[in-house]
């Protein structure tokens, strides 16, 4: 799994995703730090990347597409500091990394995690 850290997470996530070896790129390292979130989206799925976020907008975006693909990882924190969720961002990747493969948009706070399968269904 390779992830790709949006701009509104710090580049730091990428050395501590790194030390437990996964593999993890930032956006500003790849595109324009006013990248809308459709162009992250279409590069992480035309490169098979799951994004890494804070902003809701990536899961409004599979609800209203009801893409497959690409996955997300939301982190629901106010504070997105690694040294303060990433153990649990961690955690969460490495227990859903085989729906994350398939398509899924993972939660993760620090008390739990979601995860739905994509794509996305309307609630009933």
């Amino acid at each position: 799994m390779k992830l790709l850290v949006d701009m509104n997470l710090s580049p730091r996530w990428v050395d501590v995703l790194a030390d437990t070896g996964i593999e993890a790129v930032h956006w500003s390292a790849l595109g324009a730090y006013n990248a809308t979130d459709s162009e992250i989206m279409a590069y992480a799925s035309a490169n098979d990347c799951v994004v890494l976020t804070h902003d809701l907008d990536f899961g409004a975006i599979l609800a209203a597409t009801h893409r497959e693909k690409p996955s997300v990882v939301q982190i629901r924190n106010e504070d997105v500091n690694p040294d303060v969720i990433g153990k649990q961002v961690v955690i969460a990747l490495r227990q859903m990394a085989s729906e994350l493969k398939e398509g899924a948009l993972l939660t993760v706070d620090p008390n739990r995690m979601r995860l739905r399968l994509l794509p996305l269904q309307p609630k009933e």
